[in-house]
């Protein structure tokens, strides 16, 4: 390989590598195992509470529209 061939064959190769660069990600804070259980035991406790008081809340619902229909038969 000649010198012209070589000096190609590096430019080649810094371009490739220019383009695979890895960039890694940020990470703003470290979190521990266990703050992020509780971080997620603690979305699913307001999920679930929020999933019973719209069941709650359609019941509700549901009673005030019986409620005028029998007031008005009496």
């Amino acid at each position: 390989m000649n010198r012209k061939q070589k000096m190609i064959k590096m430019t080649a190769k810094r371009a490739k590598a220019r383009l695979n660069k890895h960039t890694a990600p940020t990470i703003k804070t470290y979190v521990s195992k266990g703050d992020r259980a509780k971080a997620l035991a603690q979305e699913q406790a307001q999920a679930a509470l929020n999933a019973s008081n719209e069941n709650i809340d359609n019941e509700h619902v549901i009673l005030d529209v019986e409620t005028p229909n029998s007031e008005e038969e009496k």
